[in-house]
């Protein structure tokens, strides 16, 4: 008779063989239509999932949210690894405006809208408004892989994207302590929990992903270099680990490492020898990790809530995209002057912020607590991921050329 534990180990793999497939016909379908893979990753796992009944995996499952965790943090890693620093540098007011402020100018104007269309209380609208606050650099990066983007553009998209998911999370459970009577709502604790969280995340990135380049890339103390590629996943994994244990973001952790590490030079190491070999590890696993995320993201799309509340949230979501994103690029961009954004950049800027992994993670723990209206919150967040990666991501490249920031300035 079979055991309850090789039954799950078939369940294990035969969700990882369905998805790997699904994988590799919606990558090859994503080639020749010319559109991002996550695109067809999405619309294959709905049909998996929703259509043919062939994925259940609830949200909820350890197997999703390791999935979520790890891909999310090696993709994070991968997309700091491909930021040069210096161009960090020119857009850093841009990326800061844009990762604080700007999310809780998002968070404000989505959170009013929900409130009306919704007839709820306001901290659970705006607790709704926190959760979809948030860019997805799980979709951003993979997207910006497969287009040509002008470097100052994606510099400051992809490191927004990892930068603003503490901020949301931070946001949300702030707003999640409130709703459930644990906390007042107070700026003043907000603000330390903010900074605890994002400049604790930040040090101990910087702090293990140097020390792991230093025994590895140190030209004469580098003693584990032909072992670099399982030294770099261990700082991507390592670092998210012990940010989350300390209680600081562990996805800005695995985002700074990523960035140390693509930076070595600028630490006085050397990677020439590995780079090849890095990247096209690196790449191999981002690819899994997007079809593993995205498939199943799919698969868990529930049409009967979107249908029970529909209309209502098209209409956040409308909200979200064409009224809070281009305040938030606005306000947070226009101020920068030593980027000198021009108004395409702004324009592309304002399209490219997909929902994605880190909204579903939450909305899918406010659903596991059963709080008030936790239904109306994952309906919005369903729709805001589908109609974001559905018809953002898909247009990336089109309005790219379309504006001319496929190519960089003259």
């Amino acid at each position: 008779m079979e055991t309850e534990t090789s039954a799950l180990i078939h369940h294990i793999l035969m969700i990882f063989l369905i998805v790997a497939a699904a994988g590799v016909v919606g990558g090859r379908l994503a080639a020749v239509l010319r559109l991002p893979d996550v695109v067809l990753f999405i619309a294959l796992g709905m049909v998996l999932g929703q259509g043919l009944h062939l994925v259940d995996e609830p949200a909820s499952s350890l197997l999703n949210q390791l999935i979520l965790t790890a891909g999310s943090t090696l993709i994070l890693f991968d997309g700091g690894r491909n930021i040069r620093l210096e161009g960090l540098k020119k857009v850093g007011w841009t990326v800061g405006l844009l990762s604080v402020p700007g999310v809780l100018i998002t968070v404000a104007v989505t959170g009013t809208v929900i409130h009306y269309l919704f007839d709820i209380e306001w901290l659970t609208s705006l607790l709704a408004g926190a959760v979809i606050a948030s860019t997805d650099p799980a979709s951003i990066i993979p997207v910006f892989r497969q287009v040509t983007i002008r470097k100052k553009v994606r510099e400051t998209v992809e490191s927004e994207s990892a930068f603003n998911d503490a901020t949301g999370s931070i946001i949300t459970f702030a707003l999640l302590a409130a709703v459930t009577g644990e906390s007042s709502l107070e700026a003043g604790t907000l603000t330390m929990e903010f900074l605890k969280t994002a400049l604790g995340g930040i040090a101990i990135g910087i702090v293990l992903g140097a020390a792991i380049l230093y025994i590895v890339a140190h030209t004469r103390i580098g003693i584990f270099g032909e072992h670099a590629t399982i030294a770099m996943i261990g700082a991507a994994l390592g670092s998210y680990l012990i940010g989350d244990l300390l209680h600081v973001s562990g996805f800005m952790a695995a985002f700074v490492a990523g960035l140390i590490w693509g930076n070595p030079d600028t630490f006085g190491m050397q990677l020439d020898k590995k780079q090849q070999e890095l990247t096209h590890v690196s790449d191999n696993i981002t690819v899994i990790m997007r079809m593993l995320i995205f498939v199943l993201l799919g698969s868990q799309v529930d049409f009967a809530l979107l249908a029970e509340y529909g209309w209502q949230s098209l209409i956040a979501v409308a909200a979200l995209m064409f009224v809070a994103r281009p305040l938030t690029v606005y306000l947070c961009a226009v101020p920068d002057r030593k980027a000198r954004w021009t108004g395409k950049e702004l324009l592309f800027m304002v399209w490219v912020r997909e929902t994605g992994v880190i909204p579903a993670a939450l909305s899918g723990m406010l659903v596991g607590l059963g709080i008030p209206h936790a239904s109306v919150i994952a309906s919005i967040t369903f729709m805001a991921i589908v109609l974001t990666i559905m018809l953002q991501a898909s247009t990336t490249g089109w309005l790219a050329r379309r504006l001319g920031i496929d190519r960089e300035q003259e």
